[in-house]
């Protein structure tokens, strides 16, 4: 792989431009992204209900609207059931609504709908001697726990009365609070009765899923606790809320203002963001945590479900419209929200986001980006394609193992997007420089070298090596038989689909095993293995190849046959005669200044070549010398005994193939060798008489196309038994024709 370090660096520092500035700059997509993430770790790991949690919430649910009417209830109800609540010893009283005026369904709102005059005067005799809802609710809220409910607003109106103490420990929180113009709160009798008022708002993001939710904000000057917090603080008694922002004790910031670190509640102290805002780990909603409001009026709810617990009363119906997106469900109650919030912080599972956050995934998100560019630059494609998608994976499960165990959110997306970005950008660069080495080697080579050849030199042209060398080369020289038979009456074009059809799966079972087809001379293939480039295990490529050729002849067959038929014409099938042997070769440019070619010479092509005719004396398709067949002893092999070929002094020990690892391995291959070798030993002992007796056997018994081989080595067995046994007699065959 060629590497341009210039372009490569500019590359670098164009992605880095391109990609870094976001964790600067924070863009509402990279938070919509960030919640995204945040949120699918909830859905994997939802914080699990206890069903000991220290809070309930009695909901005003269909069945209690049926059973007591419509919404709003007389205060008159609610006062019943603050009192069951309070006799059952519920520690807190928590309502999530506003009352923010007079009892519209008490008695005195219904005399205006007695039409008699008459009748309507004497009622209001009697209504006058009763009290009002307002003031039965009112006495019931003096008497318990309770908190009420208030919206902040950007609407100026009259102040709400204190009810607990807010106390400050730092730099004032009051800058970094969530800021309304004022408040609507309940309706005045009844705040000064409750014993807390607590904010009921959220603070949403802008796809209106509450993910964050303030303990205190602010309504002018006036700082309000939340409902959740103020529920919290009334059922511990306690009167004070403490506020710890920077610059307080143990809360060093060097001077600099960022805004609340904790509040302190009680026995709880509160870990929150700057803006006074924790993030509520949720719990699926479960049955176990909502109780009717009817049935606590009704009496059919045991003390051991209320007591000590902190009570949360709302909406639970699907009319009344308190409703809110969570990360895991998008309608919820509200209601139900104050109460995951206050479960979250007794049990230790509130989400942190810290302030130090951002800057740790912008460093994150600069190495990982500089380490894959590096991966990509000096490391094998396959190393930097693996890099990658592994640092995307540790970063996404290194997140959630800090949010499911800590509790912490820490972006992932981020430094994975830097990620994905440098790699891109470091690939396409690379990828470009590389199309372009490859594109100088086709220009340069394409003319002279084989078309898989200059593939691999284009995979690695830095491993081409110009000129002439020597190698170890696996040969293979393939010709069809009797092609002059098979072209007979046949016309031009015919002829040249013929060699097309031929040639196309010849060439192809080569290639798809690494070789490359040296030349074709008419209707002969010369092909070699392990040049220029190294081929691992080549001559066994090659004699798969060879088998794959054997095959696709067979195909060629049935092809042409079929169509014969279909055309009522004949069709002289094409038999093929092949030679593979192994040895030294000289491989390089070869030819003249005006044309050359890339080729192999020497020996161990002659002889390739030679093997191929001896096929034809052994009525065979596939004849391997033995250096090949000692290069892959695992597959099929016949052995044929020696021979020496024309042009040649020394004999060769040759091999045909009866099939691949597969056909090595059966039953009726071992037995057919084992006969084979009886037949074969007969023969080297001077038993020639034998000899022919085992071959005509074996061609009875042995599949097609291998009785052909059998019927050539028993006439030649039988010639030699009518000439006898000579003196210096010699088993090996001297072929007299190539």
């Amino acid at each position: 792989m060629l590497r341009r370090p210039r372009a490569y660096l500019l590359a670098l520092i164009a992605a880095a431009a391109l990609i870094l500035p976001w964790g600067v700059a924070q863009p509402r997509a990279l938070d919509d992204l960030r919640n995204f993430v945040f949120d699918t770790f909830q859905r994997l790991a939802p914080r699990a209900y206890d069903p000991e949690a220290p809070t309930r919430v009695v909901g005003i649910d269909e069945k209690s609207l049926k059973a007591h009417g419509q919404w709003p209830w007389p205060r008159a109800r609610l006062a019943e059931l603050v009192d069951r609540l309070r006799e059952l010893g519920a520690a807190s009283i928590a309502f999530d609504f506003i009352f923010a005026e007079a009892d519209r369904a008490g008695a005195t709102q219904l005399l205006d709908a007695i039409p008699d005059a008459r009748a309507r005067a004497e009622v209001g005799k009697l209504v006058a001697r009763m009290p009002s809802g307002d003031q039965i609710f009112a006495e019931a809220l003096t008497q318990a726990p309770a908190t009420l409910g208030v919206t902040l607003t950007d609407a100026v109106v009259a102040p709400l009365p204190a009810k607990s103490g807010l106390v400050t420990a730092g730099d004032d929180p009051a800058p970094f609070l969530v800021s309304f113009a004022g408040a609507v709160g309940p309706e005045r009798r009844l705040a000064e009765a409750a014993k807390g008022l607590g904010a009921t708002n959220w603070l949403p993001d802008h796809d209106q899923i509450v993910r964050r939710v303030p303990l205190v904000t602010r309504a002018g000057d006036i700082l309000m606790p939340s409902l959740a917090l103020e529920a919290l603080r009334v059922a511990q008694g306690e009167s004070a809320i403490v506020i710890r922002s920077s610059n307080a004790s143990g809360q060093t910031a060097f001077g600099k203002q960022t805004g609340v670190n904790a509040i302190k509640v009680g026995a709880f102290e509160i870990d929150t963001g700057p803006n006074a805002e924790v993030r509520p780990r949720y719990s699926h909603r479960a049955e176990a945590r909502d109780i009717s409001a009817k049935d606590i009026l009704d009496g059919g709810v045991g003390r051991e479900e209320i007591e000590g617990r902190i009570i949360f009363v709302g909406a639970l119906a699907t009319g009344l419209g308190d409703v809110r997106a969570t990360p895991l469900e998008p309608v919820a109650p509200g209601v139900d929200v104050h109460a995951q919030i206050v479960e979250s912080i007794a049990s230790g599972a509130l989400l942190a986001r810290p302030d130090w956050a951002p800057g740790l995934e912008f460093v994150v998100a600069a190495f990982a980006f500089l380490l894959v560019m590096g991966l990509l630059y000096v490391a094998p494609p396959l190393v930097s394609a693996a890099a990658a998608p592994l640092l995307v994976v540790g970063l996404f499960a290194g997140a959630f193992y800090l949010f499911d165990r800590h509790g912490l959110l820490l972006d992932p997306a981020y430094p994975s997007l830097a990620i994905i970005g440098g790699y891109v950008f470091g690939a396409v660069t690379l990828w470009r420089a590389e199309t372009s080495a490859r594109r100088h080697v086709r220009q340069a080579f394409g003319k002279f070298v084989a078309p898989a050849v200059v593939d691999r030199l284009a995979e690695h042209p830095d491993r081409l090596v110009l000129g002439g060398e020597t190698r170890e080369l696996t040969v293979l020289f393939s010709d069809l038989r009797n092609f002059s038979g098979i072209s007979e009456g046949m016309s031009a074009r015919e002829l040249t689909q013929f060699m097309n059809d031929y040639l196309t799966p010849m060439t192809d079972a080569i290639l798809e095993e690494e070789g490359t087809v040296d030349k074709y001379m008419g209707d002969a293939v010369l092909a070699f293995w392990n040049a220029p480039l190294d081929i691992d295990d080549h001559p066994r490529k090659a004699v798969r190849a060879a088998l794959m050729m054997r095959e696709a002849l067979i195909g060629l067959n049935r092809r042409r046959a079929e169509a014969a038929a279909a055309s009522d014409h004949d069709a002289r099938p094409a038999a093929m005669g092949l030679g593979l042997h192994l040895g030294p070769c000289s491989v390089g440019n070869m030819g003249s200044i005006r044309r050359f070619d890339y080729s192999i010479l020497g020996d161990t092509v002659n002889l390739a070549s030679r093997l191929e005719g001896a096929s034809k004396a052994f009525q065979t398709d596939i004849v391997a010398s033995a250096a090949v067949r000692d290069a892959a002893p695992d597959f099929a092999w016949i052995d044929l005994g020696q021979v020496r070929v024309v042009g040649k002094s020394e004999a060769t020990q040759v091999f045909a193939i009866a099939g691949d690892v597969g056909v090595a391995n059966s039953d009726s291959y071992v037995r057919w060798r084992k006969a084979h070798d009886l037949m074969r030993e007969e023969y080297e002992s001077g038993g020639f008489d034998a000899a022919a007796e085992r071959a005509s056997a074996l061609a009875q018994s042995v599949p097609e196309p291998w009785p052909a081989l059998y019927v050539a080595l028993e006439e030649r067995y039988r010639i030699l038994a009518r000439e006898g046994l000579q003196v210096n007699w010699s088993s090996v065959w001297n072929l007299s024709s190539k």
